[in-house]
């Protein structure tokens, strides 16, 4: 079974890029993030002509998540316990579903916007809320993993240069901390294996010709409890993806398993 996480950055700008590589890739559940649609304008009709069935939660703002399968969609769960708002408002940025035998969850981490930035407190208490929730999935034997754009880099390797984000968001000590603590509920990170590059970054601002010079980061993870990861036989970020015009600022990062 080939999995994948993505965030697309508009499904709706980005919907024929999406559409060839579900075709081309072979792709049999694609987490997606950062759909930025309405409900209604979700686009079920052209994912279900390629076979793929849709689970998504969104709201038409800067959010929202899908989880596409052409191996079922079942016990389809929308949102965190005991999810914490941020301006009255519980965002749509996390789906969970079982597809093939294997469940599943797509997130969308809060970006945190700046340390001490209410929003940034926001974003703690939401990956708390992430950990309790996965917690009884990930516990329970079967195949698990929770995917998406956790906007962490876990490590100072996983940055182009960590000196230049010193006192930024993205790798203080306190978000590497929430996200290392989903380590307690049994689950571990499936690094991509580089197909060129030493570090396989997942992410390029649009900005200063960040990707041509891979001034990247890997904030897009895939962790996964022991059933799951004893199953991957390989893992990778295609950067193809990141490449030409009107690309998402992310690439999708693509894990198989052994039947």
């Amino acid at each position: 079974m080939r999995i994948a996480t993505w965030n697309i950055n508009s499904i709706t700008v980005r919907l024929e890029r999406l559409l060839a590589w579900l075709e081309s890739s072979g792709t049999d559940v694609l987490c997606l993030q950062e759909l930025k649609c309405t409900p209604e304008a979700f686009p079920a009709a052209p994912l279900r002509e390629l076979g793929y069935e849709a689970a998504f939660e969104a709201s038409g703002r800067w959010n929202g998540v899908a989880i596409l399968s052409r191996v079922g969609v079942e016990d389809v769960r929308r949102g965190l316990t005991d999810a914490p708002a941020y301006e009255d408002v519980v965002e749509p940025r996390a789906i969970g579903a079982t597809c093939g035998g294997v469940r599943l969850w797509s997130v969308y981490v809060p970006n945190g916007r700046e340390v001490g930035h209410p929003h940034f407190a926001y974003k703690l208490r939401w990956l708390a809320a992430l950990r309790a929730t996965v917690a009884a999935d990930a516990a329970d034997g079967t195949p698990f993993a929770v995917l998406g754009d956790f906007n962490v880099a876990p490590a100072d390797e996983d940055v182009w240069d960590v000196s230049l984000f010193e006192g930024a968001t993205h790798v203080t000590e306190a978000e590497r901390a929430a996200v290392a603590a989903l380590g307690d509920a049994g689950l571990s990170d499936v690094t991509p294996r580089p197909l060129k590059y030493d570090r396989p970054f997942t992410y390029w601002d649009y900005r200063q010709l960040c990707f041509p010079k891979n001034r990247g980061m890997r904030i897009d993870l895939v962790l996964g409890n022991a059933p799951f990861t004893s199953a991957v036989k390989d893992a990778y970020v295609d950067r193809e993806q990141r490449k030409g015009k009107g690309a998402s600022d992310h690439a999708p990062v693509v894990v198989d398993l052994q039947p």
